[in-house]
């Protein structure tokens, strides 16, 4: 059989300002496609399916509108956890009516999935974290264990275990348990989650910037040895670059966002992974590159003409923009900078005079309120630099 494992969809994530919704419609006809092709049997999302608690109307019809076409009507299974950006609620909500178009929504950890039958496929078995589905184009079951989002307390309330413990333990035990239950040879057994899992002994991934960090400390880390042996491939979420953390023999991957959201992915190539899978045989599988969405740039000019013409020649970029002088930005350059390209995220001046920024930063005056003393000290910091928006609501929420 084949599986596409993609996560980290954000729908409804701007970048600043910038709306990126035109890119994910273009980006999830793309996933559509490539199922379509591939002929894939069933299809795992593996959280972060919108990027707040409260996603926008046009990113909720997205997502339902990519999803019925990701289940072929209902032909082909699509199951989709909840991530740390989405609420569990939200996407428990039209589980019951989704299930008719062959869609299943789990939201929280300890879900528990009420058997039901369609016409290409029916979940013939199900326990807490835990569905088994048998599928008119396989003549063996999937096993699917599956672990969304929950924070430290929240998840190991959900699995009945002592605060005491140490998550990966309390994990690994729970994951074994239902392994040991319902996982043999004799059909395919899969793990889904959307945590923060790295390979012990390996190097740490660092979290993605502007992601919600969902690592507690050293003693609540999740580690791939927690993963039971019978299962065959693990798809998880979260880490928005695709990696393997696993072996060849057992792959635990990460299968990248499907656009990049921050430019500390400037660069990167994102995916979906096309897995094989037959009981008791090693997983077999392949990315898949995604083209859609704008490529993000960082750029760093010491010459503003030189700055203007490379604007003029790359359009379709995001650009966090850095220019290097030696006097501050002028009123009208940073007017002519942004009539040259719509795409212009972050303008960052950097004054190589430090005698300018010691002079500029003794005129601040202490008498303004919170706000604008506040912009005037990021200005002082950072060579007479605007703080983004993002960085003036989460002021405004502290202060509050």
């Amino acid at each position: 059989m084949k599986i596409l494992h993609t996560a980290d969809w954000h729908l409804g994530k701007r970048l600043d300002n910038f709306s990126r919704f035109d890119e994910q419609v273009l980006v999830m006809n793309e996933i559509i496609e490539i199922a379509d092709k591939e002929q894939v049997d069933l299809v795992i999302i593996a959280g972060d399916l919108f990027d707040n608690f409260n996603p926008s109307v046009e990113a909720v019809e997205l997502f339902y509108k990519t999803l019925k076409r990701l289940s072929n009507n209902g032909k082909r299974p699509v199951v989709a956890i909840a991530g740390n950006h989405d609420s569990p609620s939200l996407i428990d909500a039209p589980d019951p009516l989704a299930r008719e178009c062959g869609i299943i929504l789990i939201g929280y950890p300890n879900a528990k999935i009420s058997p039901f039958q369609l016409d290409h496929f029916s979940v013939i078995n199900s326990e807490e974290g835990f569905i088994e589905l048998q599928l008119s184009t396989c003549d063996f079951p999937v096993r699917i264990l599956h672990t969304p989002y929950a924070n430290e307390i929240r998840l190991k309330q959900y699995l009945g275990e002592q605060k005491e413990d140490a998550l990966n333990e309390v994990l690994a035990k729970n994951w074994k348990n239902i392994a040991d239950q319902f996982c043999d040879d004799n059909g395919v057994n899969i793990l889904t989650a959307h945590l923060y899992m790295n390979k012990r002994g390996g190097e740490l991934i660092e979290e993605p910037e502007g992601e919600k960090p969902i690592k507690i400390g050293n003693a609540d880390m999740i580690f791939s040895d927690a993963i039971p042996s019978q299962i065959q491939y693990t798809a998880l979420g979260h880490i928005h670059g695709f990696r393997n953390i696993g072996t060849e023999d057992k792959p635990v991957v990460y299968s990248s966002s499907p656009i990049c959201y921050s430019f500390s992915e400037a660069g990167q190539t994102k995916y979906v992974s096309i897995v094989t899978l037959e009981p008791n045989k090693t997983a077999q599988f392949e990315k898949v590159e995604l083209i859609n969405g704008k490529p993000l740039v960082r750029k760093v000019f010491n010459n503003f003409d030189h700055a203007i013409q490379w604007l003029n020649e790359n359009q379709d970029v995001l650009v966090e923009l850095t220019i290097e002088s030696e006097t501050f930005l002028k009123a009208d350059e940073r007017k002519l900078l942004y009539q040259s390209h719509n795409g212009i995220i972050h303008l960052i001046p950097k004054v190589k005079n430090n005698e300018l920024i010691e002079a500029h930063a003794k005129t601040i005056n202490l008498d303004q309120n919170i706000q604008d003393l506040f912009t005037d000290y990021f200005k002082s910091k950072n060579g007479n630099q605007e703080p983004n928006d993002e960085l003036k609501n989460l002021l405004k929420e502290i202060l509050g």
